[in-house]
């Protein structure tokens, strides 16, 4: 059944929680750069993370862990030079908050103040609980993030639905009404049970949003680049590809070579 959607002409903290209590659902999706901001902004969605998962679509590295917090802060502010209506989240990247909740909250407000997000988002439950305290204290609102958190995956070891076994599950209920409890505005659930995700939703009084949680939770996130097609080695089953940009652009690369290559570019209408 589908829910009337209110114009927000900004979406804030407040208006994704509002979204929830109306049974709207929120959409999300990542950015890094200026140009697909704006188009993602322009398209109408209404949170845009601009995830650590740079490290893996913009760098070329096989996990989230090696991005710095200056090159979030390089990425965020990108990000928001380009947006008029959407939340803009920002991953705190690994080593920036784990184990020292006065680092969290000094990470926080450089990204806050360097970059011009809008909020912040990080991973973890009852081990980090100190640093969100700390952080929303000073006023940055905080989103959560549970069940597959790519900065443990090394702790993981493999990339596998999460909370599958009755002790996981209890400690991801238990987690996530440890966050709300402690102010996180939201909460991101990754890879886990379609009917875990879906009870911890209605347990919450703020938005869950999920990735590879099936759809019984308040919103969806996906990787821009791979919604897009743009990546084309990573095929989750949670993953569903709007367009298939990296034929469509190796495609019109492949013909600009030929066109240099045979003379065919420029013509002569597109010279001077």
């Amino acid at each position: 059944m589908s829910v009337a959607q209110k114009e927000f002409k900004k979406i804030t903290t407040k208006s994704v929680q509002e979204m929830k209590m109306r049974g709207e659902k929120i959409s999300m999706l990542t950015a890094y750069d200026f140009t697909l901001a704006k188009m993602v902004d322009k398209a109408g969605i209404d949170v845009i993370l601009v995830g650590d998962s740079a490290s893996n679509v913009m760098a070329g590295h096989q996990t989230t862990l090696p991005i710095t917090l200056n090159e979030m802060i390089y990425h965020a502010s990108s990000v928001v030079r380009a947006i008029d209506r959407a939340l803009v989240v920002v991953d705190l990247p690994f080593g920036t908050y784990q184990g020292n909740s006065k680092e969290a909250l000094s990470s926080a407000i450089r990204i806050m103040k360097e970059s011009g997000g809008h909020s912040v988002k990080l991973e973890g439950g009852e081990e980090i609980i100190e640093s969100i305290k700390r952080i929303i204290s000073a006023g940055i609102p905080v989103m959560g993030h549970l069940g597959l958190t790519p900065q443990s995956i090394y702790k993981f070891g493999t990339f596998t639905v999460r909370a599958k076994e009755e002790e996981e599950a209890e400690k991801l209920l238990s987690d996530a009404k440890a966050l709300e409890a402690a102010g996180c505005f939201a909460i991101v659930i990754e890879k886990v049970p379609a009917k875990l995700a879906e009870k911890v939703a209605k347990s919450m009084s703020i938005p869950v949003i999920g990735i590879g949680a099936g759809g019984g939770v308040d919103g969806q996130v996906l990787v821009l680049h791979d919604m897009l097609g743009m990546t084309y080695e990573f095929n989750p089953r949670f993953l569903r590809r709007y367009l298939n940009l990296f034929e469509d652009i190796t495609g019109a690369i492949g013909q600009y070579v030929d066109d240099v290559k045979s003379s065919n570019f420029p013509n002569d209408k597109e010279q001077y």
